[in-house]
């Protein structure tokens, strides 16, 4: 729908995704997160948790599969959609009202790790993050967050600025380098 205002969260998948296929044979994945916020005491200066915010999240399509195959139980991720609200009966029969996010875009927080992106096999050009491998059998080069990167010849990297020997952490030069993508 239209004009459905987007917003952004951030917090931790409390479990692995779930893909699915639907009847129509369309792949969709569901996945939660937890967002907790810290609160500071003012008259003893202490941090403690307040009160999490739990959501649903939904992805349709290749989308879907490149979360399935990213995105881990214990990741703080960055997900950005649009809130919607459903209500349902619960097991107890009792009226329930669930909050869930129709994801637009998610990535991860870089915050406590680091990501190393590669892009899909379908188009060329959809990105992953973390090796976007299901299997874990990763190519030579790439990590899994919070693991450091073998080295890797500049040419392999579509990051990289083509070996034109500036250092930038492996994210090129300036803004006007021309990507070779």
């Amino acid at each position: 729908m239209a004009g459905e205002p987007l917003i952004t969260v951030v917090g931790n998948l409390v479990a692995d995704p779930e893909p699915r296929v639907s009847q129509a044979g369309k792949s969709w994945v569901t996945f939660r997160i937890a967002s907790t916020p810290r609160v500071r005491d003012r008259q003893s200066g202490d941090w403690s948790d307040g009160e999490p915010l739990w959501l649903g999240c939904r992805a349709y399509g290749e989308y879907a599969d490149n979360i399935a195959a990213s995105l881990t139980k214990g990741m703080r991720v960055i997900v950005q959609g649009r809130l919607t609200q459903r209500s349902y009966t619960d097991n107890q029969g009792q009226q329930r009202t669930s909050l869930d996010l129709e994801v637009e875009e998610v990535g991860p927080s870089l915050r406590f790790a680091t990501a190393q992106v590669a892009r899909g096999q379908a188009r060329g050009q959809v990105g992953g993050f973390g090796g976007g491998n299901a299997g874990g059998n990763q190519p030579a080069g790439q990590s899994s967050w919070g693991q450091a990167a073998a080295p890797q010849q500049q040419q392999d990297n579509p990051w990289t600025n083509s070996g034109q020997g500036e250092s930038g952490g492996g994210f090129g030069g300036g803004f006007d380098d021309e990507q070779p993508f």
